[in-house]
């Protein structure tokens, strides 16, 4: 039991350090093989206040959840449950080399295939067992969620006033109780079909998104699908990678760290360790545990636990997922629902109150009370939108199958919801808006800038005996270091493909460079002859990448130094390798490397002339990289590798006394889709900016190529054209339109509130060297006054995709950014203007139906009821007939308007202002009470009474009748007209509906503009068999003779059939004329009351 204690007492659940926020997710681009366990879930909410203590750690950045706590919370119960469990393992205790014996596996070789085949039968595959069933919960919220709670209760009031209430029992009000008995089970297993409609597609989402991972078998280096890996395979792992199994690392580099938040609740990341740090297996940093991220370094691990058994599978198996947050549609519907429920209890009580002081007392025979409860409900019914949850649900299912079909996957069907709100897009360059194919177009060596063929054949001419001329031995100089301070690896099993076609395991400018030195030679002989001792890997903060090694063969040194140098290395000394930005090591040059290949000052004209080049490169869009060396000799060295001395002199080292041995430019093509992508999305009201790590005048460069700005650089404005304090006496906006903008990350650090309220105004912005926590600022500052989405496909854009309001990273990108975001493009970025379009659909496709289901289905049935009641006319149509229209004949036109097109103008609007643009507002409700119910109900009282009239009941002797037969008049025959004059009512509004429902199809454009059928780009084929249904419908409780005397339902005579085609008709062209003055007068009165 002590043990068990101290066993528990060492398990550190929260954050240990106060005042700490999040968890780094940090980066990688584009790496194949990315090692991950997607995940499906809705994406947290961020607390913007974000604190970056960049002294603590130069390669993490802050993305605090303000969910995150309450999820670490929800989680400890199930910690606590398993701790017994974590307490046995020991894989973390033992040594890397018992490790690996107990697996029976090879650090060099990894497993053979008959090893894998005899594991996965033992241990399965790595992928977690599904969730345990909750059949009854899931099936109580079909039948509960929505209006099921208000049909039942109807349902069931509805059977009282039948018996014991009715003397007589009046058999209608039984049939009216089944029917919102069978109206409630039909919701509920619509709503069970929907559940599964949409877990069908978020499935083939999941199955959709690559979850690949670099694995050592038979000796060779491949990518494997995550749920093919077993215990025993030996991955390798990198910054960017979310870890696909519990795994003992066997090497890790010095910078190596991985964000274990997820799991444990520590807020900052941890540094990898091959040794055990803590006998608690859940606390020791010799073990990286699956679903856990990698954010810097590298490392090489054992796979000691697969799917269930790993902490995250354990864990996972005993929590049950955190509760979602409502979306921005979610309350929309919620505030019209309560708008439209308020209006309906003030009807009842008003119908109650009235009843129970003036007729219960004047009137007493008029409205019983079964009566009463039978009105009540109607009204109910009536009022609520019962088509409005299906159409929603449909018309997001919808909406992703499309999304789907055009290879955009929305992790969550709720966020195509924001897509039409969007108004700025900030997107990434690399990989984003270029199809991240990196080529070495030139070369730089001294003075002489040479093509990689040019290279290749002045590397041969240098191998030939001195004839005359210049020698460029300095080219082997460059394709020694681009060899070895490099990440990437080629594929082993492609050995004998061309270059240029093998598969590069690595990020895109990495493998770039990896290419280029293959060409020039084999990358293998050289980094055969080096043994590395020390790694920091690029990241966004520092911007370049060290390698440093030891010589292990010496017939490579003279093709990695210059001679003098070469004789002079010793066992024992140091090859310090860097590549990175040039306006960042430039500075720590004191020497470069000349055309012959010898080492010279690197004095003041030699610096400008590098930098001219560079200026050249980035102007013409290429990114330039600097590839440099320093040799650190063994008594400016004397610790040994692998401790925190040696890191912190290489380190130091690497500040100074540099050789620059070359320049290298590389050029990442453009998408071919981008610039038509970025014209349509501007002339949809959307401003995109790019934001990118690259120089300004790389950038500037791409943009302009991109069309993103559109104006030539010498009237493209720079910070200075933002002033700190607001200028009253001068109006710059009148002559110096704020157009473009090209502004730096260190430019932003010192903007003020002013100058962001000036950038935000900026159609054309190009954000240049940028850290991941200035991108998440933008993202935050544009968030004050517009929809904002991220695009990106780096580990360093998840927290702005995490942030954005709505994220989108690519299929090709990092496990953390398709962690972070939204939505994934798996194919081309011109997908997302597929998504904008549809994502403005689903808003617009929902102020239809709603605009669809208010005239008939709740103002025309509410009228019957009050002027019943108030003004003592007999209720004109019947609580039966009146539910009939509610839960059938507009149900189902209202589930088919989720199918509607896009209309031509989608995409030439301005995105919806979320703050003022409700989804039912005063100029919604208007037209469709005030204008298309109004009409609708005159018109059905008026054909009613005048059918009465006809019949010799004159209206007059209705008026204030309550119940009174006019004398002369036959009680049969008055019933028996009164239910005639009921289905007409009804008949009336039924068939004037199949006209509004082509009336509301479109907001803005003339039915011959967007016409139902016969148009592949406007047609709605189902749209007539929901006419048809409501149809069969009216005739099936019209016209069955059995039904008559139960429900008071009777055949209509067959000019009332014609009729409402006439007023339909009217009701059509009416809207016709109204859309019309809408577009051709926007300015117009009726323009600006269209909803």
């Amino acid at each position: 039991m002590e043990d068990e204690l101290d066993i528990r007492k060492g398990i550190r659940w929260e954050d240990e350090e106060a005042g700490v926020r999040g968890a780094p997710r940090l980066s990688r681009r584009d790496s194949i093989g990315s090692m991950s366990i997607r995940s499906l879930q809705s994406r947290r909410e961020i607390d913007p206040a974000l604190a970056v203590p960049i002294e603590f750690r130069t390669l993490s950045y802050t993305i605090s959840e303000s969910k995150q706590t309450q999820d670490i919370h929800e989680r400890d119960k199930a910690k606590d449950a398993a701790t017994k469990e974590f307490s046995s393992l020991e894989w973390h205790t033992i040594p890397t080399d018992e490790a690996l014996r107990r697996l029976n596996v090879s650090i060099t070789t990894g497993l053979s295939e008959e090893q894998v085949t005899r594991r996965v039968k033992e241990y399965g595959r790595n992928s977690p067992s599904p969730p345990k069933s909750t059949a009854i919960q899931t099936w109580f919220g079909y039948f509960f969620k929505g209006f099921g709670p208000v049909l039942l209760v109807g349902a069931i009031l509805v059977l009282v006033s039948w018996k014991p209430l009715g003397q007589p029992p009046a058999l209608a009000n039984l049939v009216l109780a089944i029917v919102l008995f069978a109206v409630f089970l039909i919701q509920a297993l619509f709503n069970a079909f929907q559940d599964w409609s949409s877990s069908r597609v978020m499935s083939s989402i999941k199955n959709m998104l690559p979850e690949d991972c670099i694995v050592i078998r038979d000796g060779a280096q491949m990518s494997l699908p995550a749920p093919e890996l077993v215990p025993g395979d030996i991955v390798s792992i990198k910054a960017g990678n979310k870890l696909p199994a519990d795994i003992r690392f066997l090497q890790v580099s010095s910078d190596a760290k991985l964000d274990r938040s997820i799991l444990t609740g520590e807020s900052v990341p941890l540094a990898a360790s091959v040794n055990s740090t803590d006998n608690n297996y859940l606390e020791t940093r010799c073990i990286g545990m699956q679903g856990t991220h990698c954010v810097s370094g590298t490392c090489l691990g054992l796979v000691v636990a697969t799917g269930d058994r790993t902490v995250f599978g354990r864990i996972a198996s005993l929590t049950q997922e955190p509760k979602g947050k409502m979306t921005t549609l979610e309350k929309e519907i919620l505030y019209f629902v309560i708008i439209i429920c308020s209006i309906m209890l003030t009807m009842i009580i008003v119908v109650i109150f009235v009843w129970a002081f003036y007729i219960r007392k004047v009137h007493p025979d008029y409205i019983s009370v079964p009566t009463l409860i039978v009105d009540i409900v109607s009204v109910a019914i009536a009022f609520i939108p019962e088509g409005l949850p299906i159409a929603l649900t449909a018309g997001l299912t919808i909406t992703a199958n499309i999304m789907r079909s055009n290879k955009v996957l929305c992790k969550s069907l709720k966020t195509v919801e924001t897509l039409g709100a969007v108004s700025v897009i900030c997107s990434d360059k690399t990989g984003t808006l270029t199809e991240n194919r990196m080529t070495v177009t030139e070369c730089t060596i001294g003075t002489h800038t040479i093509t990689p063929d040019g290279a290749e054949n002045e590397l041969c001419e240098s191998e030939a005996p001195v004839a005359a001329g210049i020698i460029t031995t300095g080219v082997s100089q460059a394709r020694a270091i681009a060899a070895l301070c490099n990440a990437a690896e080629f594929d082993a099993s492609e050995a004998d493909v061309p270059t240029d076609r093998r598969r590069v395991f690595g990020d895109a400018t990495d493998q770039a460079i990896l290419r280029f030195s293959e060409r020039l030679g084999s990358v293998h002989h050289i980094r055969q002859c080096w043994n590395k001792t020390y790694d920091l890997a690029f990241n966004s903060k520092n911007k370049y990448m060290i390698r440093t090694f030891s010589l292990a063969r010496k017939d490579c040194l003279r093709d990695t130094l210059p001679e003098t140098e070469a004789e002079s290395f010793t066992t024992g000394d140091t090859l310090l390798t860097i590549k990175g930005a040039p306006d960042v090591l430039i500075t720590k040059c004191s020497f470069f490397t000349n055309n012959a290949g010898d080492t010279r000052p690197f004095d003041d004209d030699v610096k400008a002339t590098f930098e001219a080049m560079k200026n050249i490169y980035s102007s013409q869009g290429k990114r330039c990289i600097m590839l440099a060396r320093k040799v650190i000799r063994k008594s400016e060295l004397p610790d040994a590798p692998n401790t925190s001395q040696f890191e912190e002199t290489v380190l130091e080292q690497a500040k100074t006394g540099l050789t620059l041995v070359g320049l290298v430019a590389i050029v990442d093509p453009l998408r071919p889709e981008i610039r038509s992508v970025v014209r349509t999305l501007r002339t949809a009201g959307i401003r995109i900016f790019m934001v990118t790590g690259d120089f300004a005048l790389t950038a500037l460069a791409i943009a302009q190529d991109a069309g993103i700005v559109s104006r030539p650089s010498p009237l493209v404005h720079n910070v200075t054209a933002l002033h700190r304090e607001e200028d009253t006496t001068k109006t710059p906006t009148s002559t110096h339109p704020r157009t473009s903008i090209v502004i730096s990350g260190p430019e932003l650090i010192g903007l003020n509130e002013h100058q962001w309220q000036l950038l935000s105004e900026y159609e054309e912005i190009v954000f240049a060297r940028t850290t991941p926590e200035q991108k998440l600022r933008i993202v935050h500052e544009f968030q004050k006054s517009s929809v904002v989405a991220m695009t990106g496909d780096g580990v360093n854009d998840a927290p702005s995709l995490k942030a954005a309001d709505v994220g989108i990273a690519l299929g090709s990108g990092s496990d953390i950014a398709i962690e972070a975001a939204d939505m994934v493009l798996l194919e081309s970025f011109s997908s997302v203007v597929e998504a904008v379009q549809y994502g403005r659909v689903v808003f617009d496709n929902l102020k239809k139906v709603i605009c669809y289901l208010l005239p008939a289905g709740s103002f025309a049935e509410f009228w019957p009821v009050i002027t019943s009641v108030v003004f003592g006319l007999p209720q004109i149509l019947s609580s039966f007939l009146m539910i009939i229209i509610c839960c059938f004949t507009d149900c189902a036109a209202a589930t088919v308007m989720s199918y509607e097109k896009p209309e031509a103008d989608v995409l030439l609007r301005k995105p919806r202002n979320v703050r003022r643009d409700r989804l039912v507002d005063w100029r919604l409700v208007t037209h469709a009470y005030g204008v298309i119910g109004i009409l609708e109900t005159v018109l059905s009282f008026f054909v009613s009474y005048w059918y009465l009239q006809r019949n010799g009941i004159p209206f007059t002797q209705l008026w204030f009748a309550f119940g009174k037969i006019p004398e002369g008049i036959d009680p049969d025959y008055y019933t028996e007209k009164l239910n005639i004059a009921s289905s007409i009512y009804f008949v009336n509004l039924v068939v004037m509906q199949w006209f509004n429902l082509m009336a509301v199809r479109t907001r803005r454009w003339s039915i011959f503009q967007h016409p139902p059928a016969f148009s592949k780009q406007t047609q709605n084929l189902y749209l007539f068999p929901a006419i048809l249904f409501s149809l069969s419908m009216a005739i099936l409780w019209l016209y069955i003779p059995q039904l008559h005397s139960i429900l008071g339902t009777t055949p209509v005579p067959v000019e009332h059939w014609f009729l409402p085609f006439a007023f339909g008709t009217f009701i059509l062209l009416f809207d016709e004329a109204r859309k019309f003055v809408v577009r051709n007068y926007p300015k117009s009165f009726v323009a600006r009351m269209a909803w």
